[in-house]
């Protein structure tokens, strides 16, 4: 196999509403803002994977009409459907292939020009025949997952409180997150209830934001720089897709891509070879259970890594030093987002939430309901 690196990364600030830019122009201004740090042209990109949402951009063919604004006119250009972080896999597979050296990933969401509750969008991911009319969403399935983990572990609210407390004022240190700061135990337990377990401040908030990454062969990442994110493990699963058929606590996806990851990468034991982890936690306690399922912990041993501060910034495994999904969520691009993130880690251009001497990180992205879908890539200095 060859060797593929990221060459570059690029995001704009997530916010709750980017009102003088539209999509394109938030693309547009991402794009050539990392061909130009980068150091090379738009033709020397061969392909081009855009990852988005018909469902979230409101329109058919969502990448269309931004092929232009990404350099994707008169090349090779397909779209991944919902998280970038599959487009990435796509994009990293078509090198692999041979037929192509550099490809440009992106991927966004503009959560602010949605006219409709955000429940009603991903409602339509449900079973449309028995689970959709009874108004199943994100949310809900989650709260279900949270509550299942709790009484089957005894995983108490206040462990799960502390996700959020660590994830948000990790953020205060990353230019580009959108919600953070400095809030206590009980400020996420008087928080209001949305479907319980889940608090407002247990809940990923909705951006508007972009991000682009270039992967390279390695004959042209070696021309383009001397400090390249290189990728060594990669692995991916899916569950069943239809709730019921699903034991929501057990993990058995998430162990299958962490494991095919860890053995591309050569990775025997997670919990001592990482030096960070982006985790992809919409919701709170999925980032303790998700702990689980990458090999870090035991089954119902989460909770305990959050109170023994192990993923803190200054704790022997930081989960999420750029803040999490908790902070920032442009839906479609939080998967590509962790994978940036991770990348920086490595190349150590994460500014003021660099973990020191980070050479090994891993990067996670779900789909679906409740993780039904899960991907792991491993990334190394």
């Amino acid at each position: 196999m060859r060797n593929v690196a990221i060459v570059g990364v690029s995001q704009i600030p997530h916010t709750e509403a980017t009102l003088d830019k539209s999509i394109f122009e938030m693309d547009y201004e991402l794009t050539k803002g990392l061909i130009d740090k980068v150091g090379i042209s738009k033709d020397d990109i061969e392909t081009v994977i855009e990852a988005s949402s018909d469902y979230w951009r409101g329109i058919a063919c969502s990448n269309i009409h931004t092929l232009e604004s990404t350099t994707g006119y008169l090349k090779e250009v397909s779209k991944v459907e919902q998280d970038g972080a599959f487009g990435f896999l796509y994009a990293y597979m078509r090198i692999l292939s041979g037929q192509f050296d550099t490809a440009l990933v992106v991927s966004d969401t503009k959560c602010s020009e949605i006219d409709m509750p955000f429940s009603n969008i991903t409602n339509i991911s449900a079973d449309p025949i028995f689970q959709r009319w009874i108004g199943i969403d994100e949310i809900s399935s989650a709260a279900i997952q949270a509550q299942d983990y709790m009484q089957r572990y005894g995983i108490s609210e206040e462990q799960i409180a502390k996700v959020s407390v660590k994830n948000l004022k990790n953020a205060l240190n990353n230019p580009y997150a959108h919600k953070k700061g400095r809030i206590k135990v009980d400020d996420v337990l008087r928080s209001p209830m949305l479907s319980y377990p889940l608090r407002e401040l247990n809940c990923c908030p909705y951006s508007d934001g972009a991000c682009a990454i270039i992967l390279a062969s390695e004959e042209k990442a070696k021309k383009i720089t001397d400090n390249p994110a290189w990728i060594r493990g990669v692995g991916w699963g899916m569950d069943s897709y239809f709730l019921g058929d699903r034991d929501l606590v057990d993990t058995t996806v998430l162990k299958t891509a962490s494991r095919r990851a860890y053995k591309m990468a050569g990775i025997e034991d997670p919990r001592r070879e990482l030096d960070l982890i982006e985790l992809s936690e919409p919701f709170a306690p999925q980032e303790l259970l998700w702990y689980e399922g990458l090999g870090i912990c035991k089954e119902g041993k989460g909770g305990t890594l959050i109170d023994e501060g192990t993923t803190e910034m200054e704790g022997n495994i930081p989960v999420n030093p750029s803040g999490g999904v908790l902070s920032f969520n442009p839906y479609v691009a939080r998967g590509l987002i962790r994978i940036a993130e991770s990348a920086m880690q490595v190349m150590d251009k994460a500014g003021e939430h660099q973990i020191p001497d980070a050479e090994t990180a891993l990067a996670h992205a779900i789909g679906g309901f409740a993780g039904e879908a899960h991907a792991v890539i491993c990334l190394s200095k």
